[in-house]
């Protein structure tokens, strides 16, 4: 097969529609930069910015990171150049290589969130917003705004208000919560166009040489393969309970067959984060064998994938007959 993908890998989160399903984590692709040293990023569905908050930030001390079985510990602390470097800088270049870019925006205030999002309201080649609302809120004791239906719904109402009319706008989730569900639901209801599912969970390791814990912010967000299963058991309830809401499935993605598993679940798109820090070229590799799989399953079109693990017993989606061998010419 070619190293470009087929038409039947296009997809849509709602009012955007993308050539296929296959983005960046956020915070895994740095400024597009690093990426585009290995592939064409045009040949992403989208590529997810780096969270950006008001002001520049240098994050934590190190060590920030630290590997653990089958994932990564980062409490890397959003560091970030903030939104003016971002406007100035970044942000034209990933416009300049025609790249369809979605902006992640964090906060630490409601006000903060509605400030960002009406700094890009009039900037051009913004195709969504990504509302990283797994921050700590200084006004509620530090706690995240992502654990809590109403203070979700209060970042996402902020946004959808200063944003630009149109503009898709979603919601980034945190896994470590009692009810993922009622978060969804809340932040829908608020004005969220659609969910990014999930974000890293809350994890710790200590250090056996130091005997103190690994990270200098003791705990930090656990990602990679450990938490695809806990991922893809968010998207499928999520789903279920808002079938129409466009979702993209984050969490442990390597493979075709793990981005098959999340759209299975009920994501239309899927993000790679963790695997990028080994092999840079992950996202097109991922797309090839996504696109491998649906033809070897006869599924004509992505959409018809979307939700199928919900199906009953027996349901056959859309087939795709094989190409008959052309009759020889006498």
């Amino acid at each position: 097969m070619s190293d470009r993908a087929s038409g039947r890998v296009r997809t849509a989160l709602g009012a955007l529609e993308l050539p296929n399903p296959v983005l960046t984590a956020s915070g895994c692709g740095g400024t597009g930069r690093e990426l585009a040293q290995f592939f064409d990023l045009t040949r992403l569905g989208a590529f997810v910015t780096t969270s950006v908050m008001s002001q520049a930030r240098a994050g934590r001390p190190t060590p920030r990171v630290t590997e653990t079985p089958s994932g990564l510990l980062t409490a890397m602390g959003l560091p970030g150049p903030g939104i003016e470097t971002f406007l100035e800088r970044d942000l034209p270049w990933l416009i300049e290589q025609d790249v369809r870019t979605i902006v992640s925006i964090a906060g630490n205030s409601v006000e903060e969130f509605g400030d960002l999002a009406r700094r890009l309201r009039h900037v051009p080649g913004v195709a969504a917003i990504e509302v990283n609302v797994a921050c700590p809120n200084v006004e509620d004791r530090g706690r995240m705004f992502g654990w809590h239906p109403s203070a979700a719904a209060s970042v996402l109402r902020a946004v959808r208000a200063a944003a630009r009319p149109g503009t898709p706008i979603f919601a980034k989730l945190a896994p470590d919560v009692t009810d993922i569900v009622g978060i969804a639901l809340a932040c829908v209801d608020a004005g969220a166009d659609g969910l990014t599912l999930i974000n890293t969970m809350d994890g710790m390791a200590i250090d056996p040489h130091s005997l103190r814990p690994a990270l200098t912010g003791v705990s930090g967000g656990l990602s990679g393969p450990a938490i695809r299963p806990v991922a893809v058991r968010c998207v499928y309830q999520v789903h279920a309970a808002l079938p129409t809401t466009p979702i993209i499935g984050v969490g442990g993605i390597a493979t075709g067959l793990d981005a098959l598993e999340f759209i299975l679940a009920g994501a239309s798109a899927v993000a790679v984060g963790t695997a990028l820090f080994h092999d840079p070229a992950a996202g097109p590799r991922v797309l090839r064998e996504l696109d491998e799989a649906l033809a070897a399953r006869r599924i004509g079109r992505l959409a018809d994938a979307v939700g199928l693990a919900h199906k009953p017993a027996g349901y056959v989606p859309p087939q795709v007959r094989p190409q008959e061998p052309e009759k020889e010419k006498l």
